[in-house]
């Protein structure tokens, strides 16, 4: 008497419903938990790389003005040292005092 017992694989995939009971359903979707979880270029990755572009677009966009107010003090120093000498570093002549008013805006 020898008793054959069940696959419990067979057992399991009975339960399953028919899409999942096929192979070429199970391969998709085995190759899409890949391509989104762990690959190279998952979401988290892509996510990461898109945040980091809007961050980096944003420091250009900073840096372009900071750029502007560059050439801006470099045009005034063209035009007049010695103001931008004296409001910009405090410089001055012996015997002199310098009094710097600026405008609360």
């Amino acid at each position: 008497m020898s008793m054959h017992q069940p696959n419990p694989f067979k057992l399991m995939m009975r339960k399953l419903p028919p899409p999942l009971r096929n192979k070429y359903f199970l391969v998709l979707i085995i190759f899409a938990i890949l391509l989104i979880f762990v690959d190279k270029h998952d979401l988290w990755t892509q996510w990461q790389l898109r945040s980091s572009v809007k961050r980096l677009e944003h420091d250009k966009v900073f840096y372009e003005e900071k750029i502007q107010e560059a050439k801006q003090d470099q045009q005034n120093v063209e035009e007049n040292k010695e103001q931008f000498a004296r409001e910009k570093y405090h410089m001055h002549k012996k015997d002199e005092d310098v009094f710097i008013i600026q405008d609360e805006e």
